[in-house]
């Protein structure tokens, strides 16, 4: 009996010693998990956890376009897909900017965006990780392009898009209810091609 009472003390003692030291390890998990190294104007990082760089993407043109799954214009997915697959061998680049900032309406983990993309739309066109498009922790891309194109640049919805020469650096933006097919887009798309 008296030796449970002594072995009693000291497991717990060593159970709060273990809980303690793992406690900060967690803490120090998380935070590092949460930590991003700073992006550029022109950096993201892709929906698969890797980089992706504007201005290494080999292309003429990119739309950087601001997505989401639940959205009255989610159905534009369809017509970003042909205006890529039209386009991309005369080297235009589109890039899906996922974004949960309008209406929660992209509230699932970038697995279930790219899922959603690929399932519903046949998307084939390069997606990044989930990002802030306005607000104090927007992208710094869509600080770069408010500053060069004036507040037309500034998402006020999904579906909102910026066209960039190869460098990245914006040329026009055009607002959600822009359709991929637009001929004003699509002429000013043929246009930085040629640029």
């Amino acid at each position: 009996m008296s030796a449970l009472r002594t072995a009693l003390p000291l497991a717990l003692a060593a159970l709060l010693v273990s809980a303690a030291s793992a406690e900060p390890m967690a803490a120090q998990d998380h935070s590092a998990h949460q930590m991003e190294p700073a992006m550029t104007a022109t950096e993201f990082t892709s929906i698969d956890g890797k980089p992706l760089d504007l201005a290494s993407l080999g292309a003429k043109a990119v739309l950087v376009v601001n997505t989401a799954s639940k959205c009255g214009y989610t159905s534009q997915y369809a017509g970003l897909e042909e205006l890529y697959e039209a386009y991309k061998d005369k080297g235009l680049v589109i890039v899906g900017v996922p974004s949960n900032d309008f209406g929660g309406q992209e509230p699932g983990t970038e697995a279930e965006v790219k899922t959603f993309c690929q399932i519903n739309y046949g998307v084939t066109f390069p997606l990044t990780k989930k990002y802030k498009v306005t607000g104090a922790e927007e992208h710094p891309f869509y600080v770069h392009a408010v500053e060069t194109l004036g507040d037309a640049a500034q998402p006020k919805w999904n579906f909102h898009k910026v066209l960039t020469d190869a460098s990245g650096t914006p040329i026009k933006a055009y607002p959600s209810a822009t359709k991929p097919a637009d001929a004003e887009l699509v002429a000013d798309i043929e246009a930085a091609l040629k640029g």
